[in-house]
């Protein structure tokens, strides 16, 4: 990781390469990346790192595109290095419509101080000022498609016109949505959601949004806000929220009143959790441990479970997953779902009720473990969504929720979900 990044590696630019190269070459989950030891952003100024971070994401939900305007410019593939300098070439181009000269002069001292590319700064040079000369490079491309792997079921079950606005919907940059802890606080710009969150679909740094440091409000994806208020914890519950990190529906299981127990595999994941609730004056009981050997002193009135998934339902804000992820990990996945879903069932007190979701869009990981739940504990019920906000076709036949990135489409989209409230028998 960042081994091109000599003579270059305090630039936003270059942060941007190394990050790019880390995703594609090497495999890496840009988050991971972030967060690393020498991270390529470490040492940036908080304004360059945000313009590194934006170049990569908006990068990767290009590459497709990037990749067709270069090939009739290109008569053999250039090294990776290259190739990818040329795609944030283009990109900053065809999206961000970045003054040319600027472009064309940053990209060539990549490639200059790169490791044995400096014979191909004239090439650089000479393609991007081509592309630079044409007007709206990416016009009348579609969309960059998703991985067939996960475009084949989901064109089996929707249809290619559900997909490709899915696909879209991916394209775009989402906005930011917040979750408010009470009354939601005047944020100019921000929208209010038929569900209660609050929407600002243009760039700004959170923590300078009016409510941040009084904690009146957290960062949440509009989708995910909904399986806390599906599972409608009430005031001195015992609530268990299980994978609990990085804490945004233990923040909303707090702030109605709830007594909140919060487990998570990950301490370092949780450390996020401790700053909100410092931040929001919310409380709640953590514990870093393994959810499928622990044992808790006492059951719980209710169990909110956001299983661990393939994610694929936050390709919108995660576009390095499909270059992270091929497939192979869902079966596993989905295995460990099941576990945790019988796990879960068995803190609930008798007539408890249990919140299912996973973030993804696979019916595997979703409407295929509510059906095998149900085959494997007779008496577990079903009770359907009745929530402000939500359409009925969300609903599915056995009575879940299946949310999708096209949904609200024309002002953002959502995360893709699925979630389902489960009771067990009261005896």
């Amino acid at each position: 990781m960042g081994e091109h990044m000599a003579g270059n590696g305090t630039s936003a630019r270059g942060a941007a390469l190394a990050l790019l190269e880390a995703v594609l070459e090497d495999g890496a989950q840009l988050g991971q990346v972030l967060e690393a030891d020498g991270s390529p952003v470490l040492g940036l100024s908080p304004s360059d790192r945000a313009r590194a971070q934006r170049l990569v994401l908006t990068t990767l939900r290009h590459i497709e595109q990037a990749d067709k305007v270069l090939k009739p410019y290109l008569r053999k593939s250039p090294p990776a290095l290259v190739r990818n300098v040329l795609r944030l070439g283009v990109v900053e181009l065809a999206v961000d419509g970045s003054a040319a000269h600027g472009v064309v002069n940053a990209m060539v001292d990549l490639v200059r101080h790169g490791n044995r590319t400096q014979h191909m700064t004239g090439l650089v040079n000479a393609v991007l000022r081509k592309v630079a000369a044409t007007p709206d490079p990416f016009a009348k491309m579609p969309p960059q498609k998703m991985p067939q792997w996960l475009r084949q079921p989901l064109v089996h079950r929707w249809g290619r016109d559900v997909v490709s606005t899915i696909e879209a919907v991916q394209a775009q940059t989402p906005p930011l949505d917040l979750t408010p802890k009470s009354t939601p606080p005047e944020i100019e710009g921000a929208t209010t959601l038929p569900t209660g969150s609050l929407r600002i679909n243009q760039s700004v740094q959170v923590s300078t949004l009016p409510g941040f440091e009084a904690g009146e409000w957290w960062v949440q994806d509009a989708a995910a806000a909904l399986a806390a208020r599906l599972l409608d914890a009430k005031d001195g519950e015992e609530v268990l929220d299980l994978c609990a990190a990085p804490g945004g529906k233990t923040l909303q299981l707090a702030a109605t009143g709830a007594k909140v127990t919060a487990v998570d595999i990950s301490s370092p994941r949780l450390a996020r959790l401790h700053e909100n609730l410092a931040r929001t004056g919310l409380a709640a009981k953590i514990i870093a441990t393994d959810a499928l050997h622990w044992v808790p002193d006492a059951r719980y009135d209710a169990v909110l479970l956001d299983a661990p998934c393939s994610a694929t339902g936050t390709l919108r804000r995660h576009p390095d997953l499909p270059f992270a992820k091929d497939g192979s990990e869902v079966p596993a996945l989905a295995e460990l779902q099941a576990a945790l879903i019988d796990r879960a069932l068995g803190f609930l007190k008798p007539g408890g009720r249990l919140v299912f979701c996973t973030c993804s869009l696979l019916a595997e990981e979703g409407e295929d473990q509510l059906t095998a739940a149900l085959t494997r504990h007779p008496g577990l019920t079903v009770e359907p969504p009745s929530l402000d906000g939500i359409a009925p076709e969300w609903i599915t036949k056995d009575g879940g929720m299946r949310l999708r990135p096209d949904y609200w489409a024309e002002t953002g989209g959502m995360d893709g979900f699925f979630m389902a409230r489960l009771r067990i028998p009261a005896t």
